[in-house]
């Protein structure tokens, strides 16, 4: 994730979001929650813009690597090649999807270890200790992209993801597509650029273990001037229970919990949602605010009249 406020988004997600800090240098911190087992899954990074840097994904295992990376050498799309890797994984092969969103694939990691007693957890089956709002672990995040379709092809053909919810507009369109690697319901979602941009970020989401967690996160937001942009309420694609704020940067990021829906079929098909169906709003009824349509990083510039 990109920064023009590099301090401000740093205290945010450490102090107030609840993430731990694993490492830093001249230019970026390295974030993770407190059960991600991972050394981070969050790179904050100084800049001039906001949005984001690269979407990293970890292959299954060495063998799981190389064939992704002969598939995406196969498909079409921009390839960039090799990295040496970052502080917290090995060589990574770079890749961008049509839309300007890079992508990295990477099997080797370096696993989470305390650096302080206090980070050290008190029982050995997890992570570490946790603060603040203390989401407990990396979860999803949306992409905006002018054609949903396109950037659908793009998923199941580099990364061998699985679609398990859309939107089809009257129009013919896809308005939002989610997928996944695993069993999770979504580890990934794409849905449609309605903000001029291109290549934009729209949220990162960590989870909590349960709803109560949120509820309490939206206090702690509170108290210390968070933008709360929407919820806590219920999604109706995916049931998830969420809750949308700014960072100090206008970086959307969220807080769910999906409870425990997990997607067990080897054969699941598609769940399609209408477009009259989503006119109807979020679950339980809270209509769709206009900011989360059009709201993405970076900001597009507004045209001068």
């Amino acid at each position: 994730m990109l920064t023009d406020r590099f301090d401000e988004s740093l205290d945010f997600f450490t102090r107030v979001y609840g993430l731990t800090l694993s490492g830093q240098d001249e230019t970026s911190a390295w974030l993770r929650a407190w059960d991600d087992y991972e050394f981070h899954t969050l790179k904050l990074t100084r800049s001039d813009r906001t949005g984001i840097g690269h979407v990293a994904y970890r292959a299954a295992s060495p063998e799981a690597l190389a064939r992704r990376v002969s598939a995406i050498e196969a498909s079409g799309y921009l390839v960039h090649g090799w990295t040496e890797g970052d502080m917290g994984h090995g060589p990574a092969f770079r890749f961008e999807d049509p839309f300007g969103h890079v992508f990295e694939i990477y099997w080797e990691t370096r696993w989470y270890e305390p650096q302080q007693d206090a980070e050290r957890a008190a029982l050995k089956n997890t992570a570490s200790a946790f603060t603040g709002a203390a989401p407990r672990r990396i979860d999803h995040l949306n992409l905006l992209s002018e054609d949903v379709t396109e950037f659908r092809r793009f998923m199941e053909t580099c990364l061998g993801s699985r679609v398990t919810e859309m939107i089809q507009l009257d129009n013919g369109r896809l308005g939002g597509c989610w997928f996944t690697v695993n069993n999770k319901t979504y580890d990934l979602a794409c849905t449609e650029e309605h903000g001029g941009g291109s290549g934009r970020l729209h949220h990162v989401t960590y989870a909590t273990d349960q709803r109560e967690d949120i509820l309490r996160a939206a206090d702690i937001f509170l108290q210390n001037g968070v933008h709360i942009e929407t919820g806590p309420h219920k999604h109706a694609v995916q049931g998830t229970f969420f809750l949308y704020v700014w960072e100090p940067a206008g970086n959307r990021v969220e807080l769910a919990n999906s409870g425990a829906r997990l997607i067990l079929a080897p054969d699941w098909q598609p769940v399609v949602w209408t477009q009259t169906e989503r006119m109807k709003g979020q679950a339980w009824g809270l209509k769709t605010i206009e900011t989360f349509h059009t709201h993405g990083t970076p900001p597009v510039p507004k045209k001068e009249h």
